[in-house]
């Protein structure tokens, strides 16, 4: 929410000088950060574990599966990467 919250407020046409002012979660940004990185963390070592892992028959198993989980994967890391990165860039913007 620290991230995403005011970028989409911005794309709804609020203005960036009331947006300024939210900075309720400000203080949790690097918990939220953190968080975001371990669970991308996790989902990659489940995404791309070994094969030999994964028991016959189980959707890990199924190579067109794996890669359409490991396209999914790579399309919401580039998307939390924009949205954590925000702060940096979406002044340029508004």
């Amino acid at each position: 929410m620290c991230c995403a919250g005011p970028l989409i407020l911005l794309l709804l046409g609020i203005s960036g000088s009331w947006i300024s002012n939210l900075t309720l979660l400000e203080p949790y940004r690097p918990i939220f950060i953190v968080a975001v990185l371990a669970l991308f963390g996790f989902a990659g070592w489940k995404v791309y574990r070994p094969v030999e892992d994964c028991e016959p028959g189980t959707a890990c198993a199924v190579p067109q599966v794996r890669k359409k989980r490991q396209v999914i994967f790579w399309l919401t890391a580039l998307t939390a990467l924009v949205l954590v990165t925000s702060n940096y860039w979406i002044i340029w913007f508004a």
